[in-house]
């Protein structure tokens, strides 16, 4: 058995989980609601307070997804308490990005400008125009539109420029020596 999977998850107060007879865990909080699916043969019960993850039957197969789905559960009881965060950077001149409604619009040395819809459940906040905040309840799409928002000018190794995560360390190269 998985030493994650074994972990009982605590629900705070205020947020109501729900077992789905589909595969499936309803988690509503004051952040919003997900329904978290989980694989089959995987069993939750809520015992005292916790949600305990329990493997249906012993089978060699079936226990690699034991901690995975003890950690999906976990993350989506953690986004409706807390939600999560994502920062990016936007580092060059000239570039910089602007919010329109349900929409960023990003200059990146491009010929054009850039747009990118911002999907259900995400919240965009953009600082000084250099500095982008993606926010939601939902571990796996936060971290998706940030990967996206980065893959539209990836950082480059040489100039140091593009979309990158805050904190990030690039590993500067040295270019071409023009000497002969």
């Amino acid at each position: 058995m998985s030493r994650i999977g074994k972990k009982p998850i605590t629900i705070p107060k205020g947020v109501t989980v729900k077992v789905l007879d589909d595969n499936a865990i309803e988690v509503k909080g004051p952040k919003g609601q997900l329904r978290q699916i989980h694989p089959p043969g995987i069993n939750f019960e809520l015992v005292d307070g916790t949600l305990v993850a329990k493997l249906g039957a012993q089978d060699s197969q079936l226990g690699k997804f034991h901690g995975l789905a003890r950690s999906l559960v976990a993350n989506a009881v953690t986004g409706v308490t807390d939600g999560f965060k994502r920062e990016l950077d936007i580092v060059g001149v000239g570039y910089r990005a602007e919010l329109k409604g349900k929409q960023v619009i990003f200059a990146l040395g491009y010929s054009h400008a850039v747009v990118y819809d911002i999907p259900e459940g995400i919240a965009v906040a953009i600082e000084k125009q250099t500095h982008i905040t993606v926010t939601g309840v939902d571990r796996q799409l936060v971290g998706q539109v940030a990967a996206n928002i980065r893959r539209l000018r990836k950082p480059d190794p040489y100039k140091q420029k593009g979309v990158r995560y805050t904190g990030e360390v690039l590993k500067k190269k040295a270019g071409k020596t023009g000497a002969k």
